[in-house]
């Protein structure tokens, strides 16, 4: 199962779970987690082939969704579910498949589409760092700057740099997610065919993301009838960590412990 990390305890309200984007972890997710769980228990998952998870050949959001459901059959009740980018697909699938598993579904800055961009540079730029006597985050920072220039991006990727093992090592599975990384952009053709998710479901996305297009809003209709649609001012594709306050906010008022 899953490696996941728990703030909080059980309450009257459903336990919130939390699906993180490519290349992130459940502890990308540590400050909006804690906050949330002063009223609820919150649990942040490593997706498969990602930090403490599981490594697998298999990295389709069948799977991932299927991964999501067997945490939330553990737990013995549905759950509020909380996805990010690839972690929103995968609950948007398992919203779509197992809908008795979940209560309500917010889906950060991601729409049920096939993207047509790769992050296979952001791969290439890994494996290429020279991990040879690296001692510091900054010494990392300092070598990945010659291929990667955003120092957000940098700073977001060297978070799943593991400078305790011997020799450093990425706690990611680089090699499947470039082999699957068409996979990861797109949207499986099938979940067209399934019934429309009839719970409430938030698509949030950042003010400044061209992620979630307008004329992606009939697609999100069509598959989440009670979607409804908001936008975070000044925040891009990574708005919890850009503007946390607004985006838990947000999330308490959608979930009702606002």
């Amino acid at each position: 199962m899953l490696t996941i990390t728990r703030h909080g305890t059980p309450s009257d309200l459903p336990a919130l779970l939390i699906a993180h984007g490519l290349f992130g972890s459940g502890r990308n997710w540590g400050a909006i987690a804690k906050r949330m769980s002063d009223s609820r228990e919150v649990l942040a998952v490593d997706m498969r082939n990602h930090a403490g998870s599981f490594w697998d050949a298999r990295h389709d959001y069948p799977a991932m969704a299927a991964d999501l459901a067997q945490v939330i059959e553990a737990e013995g009740k549905p759950m509020d579910v909380l996805g990010h980018s690839m972690g929103g697909k995968a609950v948007m699938l398992l919203a779509l498949t197992r809908p008795e598993l979940v209560n309500r579904a917010v889906i950060a800055d991601i729409a049920p589409v096939a993207y047509g961009h790769s992050q296979n540079e952001l791969i290439h730029a890994m494996r290429g760092l020279d991990l040879e006597g690296l001692a510091s985050r900054s010494e990392a920072d300092r070598r990945l700057a010659g291929e990667i220039e955003d120092p957000q991006v940098r700073a977001f990727l060297l978070q799943s740099l593991d400078l305790k093992a011997q020799p450093p090592r990425w706690r990611l599975n680089l090699d499947v997610l470039e082999a699957q990384m068409d996979v990861i952009t797109g949207w499986p053709e099938d979940a067209e065919g399934t019934a429309p998710y009839e719970g409430p479901v938030l698509f949030l996305s950042g003010g400044a993301s061209d992620y979630v297009k307008p004329s992606d809003r009939s697609k999100i209709r069509a598959l989440f009838p009670k979607a409804r649609m908001a936008k975070i001012p000044d925040a891009g594709h990574w708005l919890h960590a850009e503007q946390p306050r607004a985006f838990e906010q947000t999330l308490r008022v959608f979930l009702g412990d606002g």
